[in-house]
């Protein structure tokens, strides 16, 4: 009887290899598809910029462009995926739209509480100083479509896509939340200034907006977060975005001194504050979206370990 526990224990064992290296392969694909298909929609863009020059002068629309660009590459590589691959349909990313204005909202309330809990710590502490006030209506609307389709670009890609891959597969669900926010960090490592505290505050960024999908396999709550996270830092407040520039600022910011209280070059996600706030951040997250699964169950939620093959 033992030496057949053993044996059923061992096949057990392998055929959770067998499936991580499924999904791992799965997710290498996705990557090369995505890159494939955002060129060829970049290639296409390339000619429709050339016949109307007004928007390759335009930075904020060029970008908008580039991005939407690479969203649809997004977009194709995990439809066709799901489609052939999964034998699911694509609504099982998570980007069903009914009933989800709430979380839509709150994702929203959460970007404007954090920012202005941090904001208001940096500045009462002289970390910042506001040096002047520019209103561009047109370019404040333009950064906030681009940074929409940031955020619907980067979370299906990495929450909707490759999380919920690996909770499909029944990975833990924390353990798949931390391999998806590495993976969100590290595709950050390129960006201009970026240290150690940067890569530890995105990497608990991707925890942030990863800490509900696991719960409730939608993305319009990090969608939110994500979009107002990115739109509030930088157009708003005048912070670099994760090391990068993006044009006029609503506030012009002087740093009296760039350390890793106020995040220096990189921006608030390269700030001690920033840390303490998203771990604050997503431990309530968790909570709530844990307290609400347990009240009503979602019917997509993710697999427990070991039953990935039901």
């Amino acid at each position: 009887m033992e030496s057949m526990n053993e044996n059923a224990g061992a096949v057990l064992q392998e055929s959770k290899v067998v499936i991580y290296l499924s999904v791992a392969a799965k997710i290498v694909v996705y990557v090369f598809l995505i890159l494939g298909f955002a060129a060829a929609f970049a290639f296409l863009a390339g000619d429709l910029l050339a016949l109307v020059p007004a928007l390759a002068q335009n930075g904020a629309l060029e970008l908008i462009v580039q991005e939407s660009c690479f969203l649809a590459g997004v977009l194709v590589a995990a439809f066709i995926l799901l489609r052939w691959w999964d034998r699911l349909p694509f609504s099982d990313l998570g980007l069903s739209v009914k009933g989800r204005l709430k979380d839509f909202l709150w994702g929203t309330f959460a970007a404007f509480a954090l920012y202005g809990i941090g904001f208001g710590v940096l500045y009462l502490s002289g970390e910042i100083k506001i040096t002047g006030v520019q209103w561009d209506g047109a370019n404040l609307l333009l950064m906030w479509i681009f940074m929409l389709l940031v955020a619907v670009t980067e979370e299906t890609a990495l929450r909707g896509f490759v999380l919920g891959r690996l909770l499909n597969a029944g990975v833990n669900r924390f353990m798949a939340l931390f391999i998806s926010a590495a993976l969100f960090s590290l595709l950050h490592i390129f960006n201009p200034n970026f240290s150690l505290i940067a890569f530890l505050n995105i990497l608990l960024a991707g925890l942030m907006l990863g800490a509900s999908y696991i719960y409730t396999r939608n993305l319009w709550f990090p969608i939110a977060l994500h979009l107002f996270w990115n739109w509030l830092q930088g157009p708003v407040l005048g912070f670099e975005v994760s090391g990068g520039q993006f044009g006029n600022t609503l506030l012009s910011l002087e740093l009296p001194e760039k350390n890793i209280i106020n995040g220096g070059a990189f921006g608030f996600e390269g700030s001690v504050v920033c840390t303490a706030l998203m771990i604050i951040m997503t431990v309530i997250i968790l909570k709530s979206a844990s307290r609400q699964s347990s009240c009503d169950p979602c019917p997509h939620s993710a697999p427990e370990p070991g039953h990935a093959g039901e």
